[in-house]
């Protein structure tokens, strides 16, 4: 089967257009990154994986008031120097609770 080239032009066209509308697309849909106070706000998800803890745990540290956390229309949002603090604090506890096992 043979296609002239006017045919296939056109049709070329449109799918350089396609994938015009693709790229801009992509384009703006760049992940703007949550900020508060001009400091990076992370979710439940980045946590989670920060910390390898389950959404449970996650949970039980906000209400013990170990980690502070805000809620922004509806959704749990963690400042990241809050987030840094929380692992030096509990990595700490951790490291020297292990230094004391190791001495035994």
């Amino acid at each position: 089967m043979f296609i002239d080239k006017e045919y296939f032009e056109n049709w070329m066209h449109r799918i350089l257009s396609r994938l015009d509308d693709v790229v801009d697309k992509l384009d703006d849909s760049e992940e703007e990154i949550p900020l508060f106070d001009g400091e990076k706000l992370l979710d439940n998800f980045d946590v989670c994986r920060m910390l390898n803890v389950s959404k449970r745990t996650l949970q039980r540290y906000r209400s013990s008031g170990e980690l502070p956390f805000q809620m922004i229309y509806h959704k749990t949002f963690y400042k990241e120097s809050d987030v840094m603090k929380f692992i030096e604090t509990h990595f700490s506890r951790f490291h020297t609770r292990r230094k004391r096992k190791d001495k035994k």
